[in-house]
């Protein structure tokens, strides 16, 4: 149940947290580059390693609480 309700809150603010980092990595990186193209790569880049690590520790905090936790 612990790494259910874990998993769940990492990906909708996993999703969350991708999509203003999508979002502010693209803004920035528009202004250094002539085309749309290459920021929007490294946005993308950028949301999908947020959302990563954002699930990532959502589910260590879960398995870790799952053990702590008691029955």
């Amino acid at each position: 149940m612990t790494l259910r309700f874990f998993a769940l809150l990492g990906g909708v603010f996993g999703v969350l947290a991708a999509v203003m980092a999508y979002l502010i990595t693209f803004g920035e990186y528009t202004h250094h580059f002539p085309d749309t193209r290459m920021p929007r790569k490294l946005a993308l880049e950028t949301a999908l390693v947020t959302f990563a690590v954002f699930m990532l520790l959502a589910l260590v905090a879960g398995v870790f609480l799952g053990w702590t936790a008691p029955d």
